[in-house]
């Protein structure tokens, strides 16, 4: 074999060598990044997993449904806990604009939730999620025979309103106006809870409230149903607030709220579809 031969075989051996060097290289490579790839997996798949507390500002009327939603999410994501602030949205309003810590506001009324969207404390648009109807709550067995809305203004009777600055107050109002009534209450109430309490305690003969809350009384309470509340319906909004500690879970549990067993939850307690 001629020493050129000798050095070209030689070369070949070289090159086959180090391609198999770079061949191994190559696939410790591949493997490393495999690996990388499943432990981010891992990583993305557990930080999915909601978990940490969320405050709920809602109407007062949302009380008893809430509830049993929060239960229910609870269950689903063990490691939240839902909080929750009931009350007349106004009040609430002016508490999330002035700083209170919330991650969600749920509203009785589109104007009530306009306060936090006009100040800039929303994320995104409020979503309309349910719709409520005025009823007349009476003592159980409606021992002075209420059966309208103009029953109400009979002289002695002792009727409750909610405030006009609140949701229910100014549903009350827009109900008496269109039946052309006028009624003096010997209250007005800073929430509909407190006005059907007052029926409740036997303080007052009668109250105008929501259907859901003379449905959430029981036998506590009697409902008279009236035409004039079809005038005013209140649509009931929800929103994300922007300094939301937790929007992660407030989302979730927003979603809750808005979806198909939110929904069954919501109308078994007499609320309306949106």
């Amino acid at each position: 074999m001629t020493r050129s031969a000798r050095r070209t075989r030689r070369t070949l051996r070289m090159t086959g060598a180090g391609a198999a060097v770079l061949l191994a290289v190559s696939a410790c490579s591949s493997s490393g990044s495999d690996t990388s790839k499943d432990s981010s997996t891992r990583g993305s798949s557990s930080s999915d997993k909601l978990s940490g507390e969320v405050t709920v500002f809602a109407a007062a009327s949302l009380k008893e449904s809430f509830t049993t939603l929060r239960e229910r999410f609870e269950k689903e994501h063990p490691d939240t806990k839902v909080t929750f602030s009931f009350g007349g949205s106004d009040s609430l309003a002016a508490s999330i604009t002035g700083g209170a810590p919330a991650d969600v506001f749920a509203a009785a009324s589109p104007k009530t939730m306009k306060i936090v969207t006009d100040n800039g404390d929303a994320v995104g648009t409020p979503a309309t999620f349910v719709r409520n109807q005025l009823e007349i709550a009476t003592l159980p067995g409606n021992p002075d025979k209420v059966s309208s809305l103009k029953d109400l203004t009979r002289s002695g009777l002792k009727v409750v309103l909610c405030d006009r600055t609140v949701p229910c107050g100014a549903a009350a109002q827009k109900a008496l106006d269109a039946g052309g009534l006028k009624l003096t209450p010997v209250s007005y109430e800073q929430d509909v809870k407190s006005a059907l309490n007052k029926v409740v305690l036997k303080e007052a003969d009668a109250a105008v409230v929501y259907r859901t809350d003379v449905k959430a009384a029981g036998d506590k309470v009697e409902g008279v149903e009236f035409p004039e509340s079809a005038k005013a319906v209140n649509d009931y909004p929800i929103a994300l607030l922007k300094n939301a500690r937790n929007a992660e879970v407030a989302k979730a549990f927003i979603a809750l709220v808005r979806s198909a067993e939110g929904q069954k939850v919501l109308g078994g307690a007499g609320f309306l579809k949106p």
